[in-house]
């Protein structure tokens, strides 16, 4: 099987589009060309030099990390420190990267979904869905072509609510239109005021899928002129947010859940706030660095909040109503290689995809 870096970006930007990342982020083909063809995949939390040493060794020349090597811009670029010696390893060798950082963070089924399945939760939800990410799209058409035009915007990512897909909303009606003598009407002739008994189509749709939403809606629909209208609104999208909730399956002695939490994270230590609940039932987590969504967790009733990177003074704002449990950065996201790499044999099969050996957890403990 011949593959191009674009073909397995796309792919991923189809889960989880980079339109979904944080405006912070730098999620994205880092460097290197979409058209080079892929000898093998290197899959990896970080890609740091020694990353780049191991595709050399194993002749990968695409690296997919979690982790961008770039946050912020390059200004030179002569090795005088470990991104910059990075970024021109890979060029020097040929290898491009990418990485699937914050958008991946935000897929429903992305690294907090993980963490769910490694800690038994089943069901899980969003903690903190997102708003202001999607719109409600308007549309006029004859009766006789609604179901083609409707499912079209199905198939390019619109009617999706929570667990229900091709959601929409039909009412019956009359329109009317005088073709011009320029124009090229589907029904009726120029010059001639035409009536037709049409519908209105009411359809939730993610912005960051709004332009591929509407050329898929033009492209099926039969009139020249589409009449359609986009309303901003502040719904939650249930599909896309930070964190995860749900509830383990039977309750477990708080004790006995660390143990748990220790050994299915491999963590080297374990930091938490007094352990307040005798036993633990609702659990809350987030990969990475998530003590901003202590509170969410709070207002949802968490019994322990799981995440990375609590600085020492937050560690107070449990407030003694639940536990913090702060498992690392590194930690609480290393299963994430697995689980790109999961989505990507799903879909390339016979194609040589490894996942990284080296360790870039740059804490140790003693």
């Amino acid at each position: 099987m011949e593959l191009k870096v674009k073909d397995i970006t796309s792919l991923l930007e189809g889960i989880a589009p980079l339109g979904s990342q944080e405006s912070y982020d730098n999620s994205g083909l880092i460097v290197g060309n979409h058209e080079l063809k892929v000898t093998e995949v290197l899959l990896s939390l970080d890609c740091i030099e020694e990353t780049v040493e191991e595709a050399i060794k194993i002749g990968a020349n695409l690296i997919i990390a979690h982790h961008p090597i770039v946050f912020g811009g390059l200004k030179q670029l002569n090795g005088k420190n470990y991104v910059e010696r990075t970024v021109i390893k890979a060029i020097k060798n040929d290898i491009a990267i990418y990485a699937i950082h914050t958008n991946l963070d935000n897929y429903k089924f992305g690294v907090n979904y993980e963490i769910a399945k490694r800690l038994g939760i089943s069901n899980p939800k969003i903690l903190a869905p997102k708003k202001n990410v999607l719109k409600k799209l308007v549309f006029f058409c004859p009766e006789n072509d609604s179901a083609k035009v409707t499912q079209a915007i199905f198939e390019a990512g619109g009617g999706n609510i929570g667990e229900y897909s091709e959601c929409s909303f039909e009412s019956s009606g009359s329109g009317y239109f005088l073709p011009g003598e320029n124009s090229k009407p589907s029904s009726g002739e120029i010059g001639t005021r035409e009536k037709a008994n049409e519908k209105r189509i009411e359809v939730l749709i993610p912005i960051y899928k709004e332009s591929q939403i509407i050329k898929a809606m033009k492209t099926a629909h039969p009139y020249e002129e589409v009449a359609h209208d986009l309303y901003p609104i502040s719904n939650v999208n249930q599909d896309e947010g930070s964190g995860m909730i749900g509830d383990l399956d039977k309750p477990m002695e708080v004790g006995a859940f660390l143990s748990h939490l220790k050994s299915a994270f491999n963590c080297g230590i374990i930091r938490h706030t007094e352990l307040i609940k005798k036993e633990i039932k609702t659990v809350a987590f987030c990969g990475g660095a998530g003590s901003f969504l202590l509170n969410k967790a709070k207002s949802q009733q968490a019994d322990i909040y799981i995440t990375g990177d609590f600085k020492y003074h937050e560690f107070f704002d449990a407030e003694k109503s639940i536990i913090i449990a702060d498992i690392g950065h590194f930690e609480s996201e290393q299963y994430t290689p697995n689980l790109i790499l999961a989505l990507l044999q799903k879909n390339f099969i016979n194609f040589a995809f490894h996942l990284s050996k080296v360790n870039t957890n740059p804490i140790n403990y003693f």
